[in-house]
């Protein structure tokens, strides 16, 4: 009977001993796994960033074009204006 219990503490001893081996291989899987995802993840969000930066600089230089052409069309109606009215005194 003595023989008997302590041969299933070791058998125990045994299984937990490979429980601890398995959790440590998973974690260890995990860890990899986890790493390769925010690589990822942070090459994606790089990614993005030169995007945005890209549309930054496109949406500058349009609306410095728009203001350009405002500009422009302001001024000529100025012109205009001012034609109009030297002619309005000649008359």
């Amino acid at each position: 009977m003595v023989e008997t219990p302590t041969d299933a503490v070791h058998s125990i001893l045994i299984k937990i001993q490979e429980s601890i081996a398995a959790f440590r291989t998973e974690v260890g899987q995990f860890r990899l796994d986890n790493r390769t995802e925010h690589e990822r993840m942070e090459a994606l969000i790089r990614k993005q960033r030169r995007d945005c930066a890209g549309m930054l600089v496109m949406m500058r230089a349009a609306a410095s074009d728009f203001d350009e052409r405002v500009t422009e069309v302001e001024e000529r109606i100025e012109v205009e204006e001012r034609i109009a009215a030297l002619e309005a005194r000649k008359t």
